[in-house]
């Protein structure tokens, strides 16, 4: 049996969204390297023979990081071994699943993508939050509230979005939103946080820019943030597990 290398994305936490392909594999695999947004209840549904491994990585050790997970990703694959890359969300946003899959390719390594329901798109549904609506918003866009070295991305581009959502942007929520008023968002727009989306420690933190900006917005990473006039809209949403909703006041 030849190695091979499945780039699996784990979804934003709740083993239900998994898709059925992505169970199958993870209920084949022989080795599993698994990111620190793969939730408890995903690994659950992990072979129970199979090697895992936990490859997070934690701020000023990415490149490093990085450069053992390709080394380790190779290794496997080349001692014929069925090799999971298991990921928060899908592997393809965000998650460097193209650069491993460049590298692995360079060493004639299969690569399989098993697409992930990213957080960008199931955290606000799940919320009740629609990121398009019609006479509303006719169009979206993602953005990392952080990139390589630390910084923050240049926001000209999507500043004017009809609806944002930032991933990875709890920890400069200040200094984006900040940026983003600057660049012509509306101090009063609404704002979303979703804290920990599908998972029982959920929370829901509504407000506006101009209270970002300010500081005033009490929430914890990981999280969602999704600004614009869809926020407004948000639709009910029936508790699941103890998930809490806090809404502050606009």
């Amino acid at each position: 049996m030849r190695g091979k290398v499945y780039l699996v994305g784990a979804g934003p936490g709740d083993p239900e969204l998994l898709t059925l392909r992505a169970y199958r594999v993870l209920q084949e695999a022989q080795v599993v390297l698994y990111d620190r947004l793969v939730s408890p209840d995903v690994l659950e549904l992990v072979n129970p023979k199979a090697h895992r491994i936990y490859v997070g990585k934690t701020r000023g050790t990415q490149t490093q990081a990085q450069e053992k997970i390709l080394s380790l990703l190779l290794a496997y694959a080349r001692s014929n071994r069925q090799v999971v890359r298991l990921k928060g969300g899908d592997p393809m946003v965000y998650g460097r699943g193209a650069e491993e899959w460049a590298f692995l390719a360079q060493h004639q390594i299969e690569v399989e993508v098993v697409p992930g329901v990213s957080s960008a798109l199931a955290a606000p549904a799940l919320a009740g939050i629609p990121l398009t609506l019609r006479g509303v918003a006719h169009s979206f866009a993602v953005v990392s509230g952080q990139i390589a070295g630390g910084l923050y991305p240049s926001l000209e581009r999507v500043a004017q979005a009809e609806t944002l959502v930032i991933l990875m942007g709890v920890e400069r929520r200040v200094e984006l939103a900040h940026a983003l008023i600057r660049l012509g968002r509306k101090p009063e727009e609404p704002v979303a946080f979703v804290e920990r989306s599908t998972t029982p420690h959920e929370r829901i933190i509504v407000s506006t820019l101009a209270e970002v900006a300010a500081g005033g917005a009490a929430v914890e990473a990981p999280a969602v943030w999704v600004l614009g006039e869809v926020v407004a809209h948000r639709l009910p949403t029936g508790a699941k597990g103890h998930r809490a909703i806090q809404t502050l006041a606009f």
